[in-house]
């Protein structure tokens, strides 16, 4: 597993706003949209391309396009819906999938509730979205789906990371071709498996508290 954080003074800067309680959500979304297209760039480097011709208003030359398959990006339901639409900006022609998991709280093991891309993944780069990587259970467990089915290139994008969850990552997903980038990596994580200093709960700030 390779691990990328982004070293950049205007990601620091929206983390910062993130970060502060006193952020509403419409102000959150937004900023968490630009982060997650600043992110992106990052996450992108690799994707393939193949060659074009084209032909400018002056003369001909060769470019490149996005090559087939199409690059698969995957939000993890909810909170990665707030990352969408970041990633299809950058990525307009990429397909996207779903995938609905929640964390138990007293166990903090993932469960996957629902799943809407395609079974078969053979050769496809997959971007999958969440904007915490906390204990870590969550991404490994949507990762292993994912390469299950195919995938041989996958590319995770958070807002915040803790060392817990990305050294568990590291040790069960050793070997793995995958890549976590993120803009920054926490303290620690607290006795309820939250990041600290963190940003709260995501999937609450970004849509407000379902009761």
């Amino acid at each position: 597993m390779r691990l990328h954080v982004v070293d950049h003074p205007l990601v620091a800067h929206k983390l910062t706003t993130l970060r502060d309680e006193r952020t509403d959500s419409p102000t959150f979304r937004r900023l968490a949209d630009e982060l997650v297209t600043l992110l992106a760039y990052e996450a992108t480097r690799d994707v393939r391309t193949e060659q074009v011709d084209v032909r400018t208003p002056v003369a001909p030359t060769t470019g490149v396009r996005l090559s087939y398959p199409r690059p698969l990006v995957v939000p993890i339901l909810r909170a990665g819906l707030g990352m969408l639409d970041g990633m299809v900006r950058l990525l307009p022609t990429a397909e996207v999938g779903f995938l609905g998991m929640v964390r138990d709280e007293d166990t903090l093991q993932a469960q996957t509730y629902a799943t809407r891309m395609p079974e078969d993944l053979s050769g496809r780069q997959v971007y999958v979205v969440d904007p915490m990587l906390a204990t870590g259970g969550t991404l490994i467990a949507a990762i292993r789906l994912l390469i299950d089915r195919g995938a041989d290139d996958v590319t995770a994008l958070c807002l915040l990371a803790a060392p817990e969850g990305v050294e568990l990552m590291e040790r069960e997903l050793a070997g793995q071709p995958v890549t976590v980038v993120t803009g920054a990596i926490d303290e620690r994580l607290n006795e309820h498996g939250f990041i600290v200093p963190g940003l709260g709960d995501a999937g609450d700030r970004l849509y407000g508290t379902v009761g």
